[in-house]
C-alpha cells in the first residue's frame, strides 16, 4: 500500500514537474531576454523622442501654413478689390471711348456736310464767275461796237 501510494505521489510529482516544464517552455517562448528588453526600451525611447520632434515640427509647419493661408486670404481680397476697381475704370474708359467715338462720328458727318456745301458753293461761284466773264465779254463787245 505504501509502495503504491509512493508511486502515486511520484506520478503526481512527475506530472507536476512536466506541467511546470511545459509552463517554463511557454514562458521562455513568450518572454525575451533582458538585453533584448533593454534594447527595445531604448528603441522605444528613441521613437518617443523622434515622435516629439515630428510633432513639434508639425506644429511649426501648421503655424506657417495658417499664416500663409491668412496671407492668401488677404491677398485674395485685395486682388478682388483691385479687380473691381479695374473693371470700374475699364467700364468708365469704354463709356468715354463710346462718347468720343460718337462725337467723332458726328464731327465727321458735320465735316462731310460742310465739304458738300463748300463744293456746292464753289460750283455756284464758278458758275457766277463764268457768267461775270461772259458779261464782261459782252460789255467789251458792246464797247467796241459803240466805238
Amino acid at each position: 500500500i505504501i509502495y503504491k501510494q509512493l508511486q502515486e505521489i511520484i506520478a503526481i510529482q512527475e506530472e507536476a514537474v512536466s506541467q511546470l516544464q511545459s509552463k517554463v517552455r511557454r514562458k521562455e517562448e513568450e518572454s525575451i531576454s533582458r538585453e533584448e528588453y533593454e534594447d527595445l526600451m531604448m528603441k522605444l525611447e528613441d521613437e518617443k523622442l523622434e515622435h516629439a520632434k515630428t510633432k513639434s515640427l508639425l506644429t511649426k509647419e501648421s503655424e506657417k501654413l495658417q499664416f500663409a493661408l491668412g496671407e492668401i486670404e488677404i491677398l485674395t481680397k485685395q486682388l478682388e478689390r483691385e479687380k473691381l476697381a479695374f473693371e470700374k475704370a475699364l467700364a468708365s474708359i469704354k463709356n468715354k471711348t463710346l462718347k468720343e467715338s460718337t462725337k467723332n462720328d458726328k464731327l465727321k458727318s458735320k465735316c462731310n456736310e460742310i465739304e458738300s456745301q463748300i463744293v456746292k458753293q464753289k460750283d455756284l461761284l464758278d458758275g457766277k464767275e463764268n457768267k461775270i466773264k461772259e458779261l464782261h465779254h459782252v460789255v467789251r463787245k458792246q464797247k467796241q461796237t459803240l466805238k
